[in-house]
């Protein structure tokens, strides 16, 4: 099956052109880069080649495999999946409800296989956990903190423009979002608050009933790095353990769910384009939340 990818940065050379070249049942088919000096060296490296133009190699693929920024990725991905492409999407969708429920309208339309690549998700030790505490239920709330620090010398996502302009809302938020709904349920409410170093504080309501509370910043002090995920309810304290494994093993498993459904035609996937599209709607109701200090309704 082939892929196209689209974008040339750290991600998309280390991560979803690596997963692709190593996968058994894909072909990395080639490459398009909004610069297109980074997209023939990414394409060199792989022994493929660079496409001038996103519509050249949407026709050229089965497969649109996607490492741009979310506003960039929204339109191209509306144009794949009116063309008949199946889609490897990265977080978050796009960064307006517009932009997404196009994206979904345009997908579910076209009846193209969907997945969003939640890296956690994909990790094996995750998804496990992740499912017995669904199972187990009785959950009143999480707690959820992932304090990065990207601004390091030597970060590779600490020159991304989008990053810098939308912060750890839209970067690492759509992270928590999928570990702790699908334990505790859609969020119904939100409520937010902005702290220093790009600090951002989310009180979520779940449709369960519980609450959570997320954490979020990539700027923290090196020395108070950190990373929590934590279910709290009638089973006393469940820790969410770190994924074990690269990035690259887990789009491996992504890329096996989408082919998955292709082959069976099938259409529905915990993180494909409608999951995606319900992230990107929190987001955006966290956003107002904070610009207008209130509690929003999703």
């Amino acid at each position: 099956m082939s892929f196209g990818v689209f974008g040339t940065g750290h991600w998309a050379a280390e991560t979803h052109a690596a997963a692709i070249a190593a996968h058994p049942r894909a072909r990395l088919a080639g490459v398009w880069g909004r610069n297109p000096d980074r997209a023939r060296a990414l394409a060199d490296r792989y022994g493929v080649a660079a496409f001038p133009s996103t519509k050249a190699l949407i026709e050229e693929v089965d497969v649109a495999a996607f490492a741009v920024p979310p506003d960039v990725q929204a339109e191209i991905a509306a144009d794949a999946a009116a063309a008949g492409r199946h889609l490897l999407l990265d977080k978050p969708l796009a960064l307006s409800l517009p932009a997404a429920d196009r994206v979904l309208a345009t997908a579910e339309g076209a009846g193209v296989a969907s997945v969003v690549f939640f890296t956690n998700r994909f990790f094996e030790n995750v998804s496990a956990h992740l499912a017995t505490a669904a199972t187990v239920g009785g959950w009143h709330g999480a707690r959820v903190t992932m304090h990065a620090s990207i601004y390091e010398p030597g970060n590779p996502y600490g020159g991304s423009r989008w990053r810098h302009e939308q912060g750890a809302l839209w970067d690492i938020g759509p992270h928590a979002l999928s570990l702790v709904v699908p334990v505790l349920g859609p969020v119904t409410r939100v409520a937010a608050l902005d702290g220093p170093r790009g600090l951002v504080s989310l009180v979520l309501a779940h449709d369960s009933g519980a609450t959570s509370t997320v954490s979020l910043t990539l700027d923290s002090p090196p020395a108070a790095k950190s990373r929590e995920v934590t279910f709290f309810g009638e089973s006393g304290l469940d820790a969410l353990p770190e994924g074990t494994g690269t990035p690259v093993d887990a789009l491996g498993r992504a890329i096996d769910q989408l082919v998955a459904q292709i082959d069976a035609g099938t259409r529905e996937h915990a993180c494909d384009v409608r999951f995606g599209r319900d992230v990107v709607a929190v987001l955006v109701a966290a956003d107002t939340a904070r610009a207008e200090a209130r509690t929003v309704a999703v």
